[in-house]
């Protein structure tokens, strides 16, 4: 298994060292920066997409919360706790990040907008791990996939790094998500979780499309913020909710048999 990871590794690193060689550097769009709703209310420049993040601190520390108030997302492997805390602190940091880059949009400002959704997906690549695959592989991830995250973020002069972190996050949580046994009832809020950042990706691209749809009332972008903040809502609710698998309950000694009934009890769950 430990040559297997290492081989992996290996295989992902030299993908993005040709990725880098063979592709032509990709600079940050000047227009992204020019969004559609850049009207001003209080004194706030830009204020609906910079008080549309303020979600994000209210589903965050509440999600921190509950992460350690006891046992009450029921927690049952190790590196769990470690895996939501990062998220929700990611989560909580989007609306400082966020906010500080929409009250004067610029390449600069542009980072620390980019550098708590990398913690977030990278968190969230790291839980999923630890779930379904190897808890303890899972909770080693946390810090290099967080670190890559933000390594990739960082680059503005360059976005190829950032757009292939994200493009994979954005593929590798729904599939691992849907195909790989669930250890926790409730599995398919991953995918609603998943939906609703597409659609939030969709709205961001409609942003000067949308603002015009609703008679300047409110624009893409600002909609993209609250689809966004659906994620860790999603998520919140699914951690409460959900409980263990009955064949992790009963202790299965076989891994194999332990995986062949939590993936039965999640394809007819109801």
């Amino acid at each position: 298994m430990r040559k297997c990871t290492v081989q992996a590794l290996v295989l992902a690193l030299a993908c993005i060292l040709l990725l880098i060689l063979l592709t032509p550097s990709i600079p940050q769009p000047q227009r992204y920066h020019d969004f559609a709703d850049k009207r001003q209310f209080f004194g706030i420049p830009n204020a609906l997409n910079v008080i549309s993040n303020f979600p994000f601190m209210v589903i965050g520390l509440i999600g921190l919360v509950l992460c350690h108030r006891g046992n009450y997302f029921n927690l049952s492997l190790q590196g769990e706790k470690w895996g939501w805390t990062c998220f929700y602190v990611g989560v909580i940091s989007v609306t400082f990040g966020s906010s500080y880059y929409h009250l004067d949009p610029e390449d600069a400002g542009l980072v620390w907008d980019r550098l708590p959704m990398s913690v977030a997906f990278g968190s969230l690549l790291a839980i999923l791990i630890i779930e379904r695959i190897d808890a303890k592989k899972g909770t080693i991830s946390i810090v290099p996939l967080i670190t890559a995250g933000i390594m990739c973020s960082v680059f503005f002069g360059d976005i190829r790094l950032y757009l292939l972190a994200q493009g994979a996050s954005c593929i590798a949580i729904p599939l691992m998500a849907a195909l790989l046994p669930p250890m926790y009832t409730h599995s398919t809020y991953w995918l609603w979780a998943s939906g609703f950042y597409l659609l939030a990706l969709l709205q961001e691209a409609a942003d000067k499309a949308i603002y015009m749809l609703t008679f300047h009332i409110v624009s893409g972008h600002t909609l993209k913020h609250l689809s966004a903040a659906m994620v860790p809502v999603i998520l919140t609710v699914m951690l409460a909710k959900r409980s263990v698998y009955l064949g992790k309950l009963l202790h299965v000694g076989n891994t194999q048999l332990h995986l062949i009934v939590n993936f039965l009890l999640y394809k007819f769950e109801f």
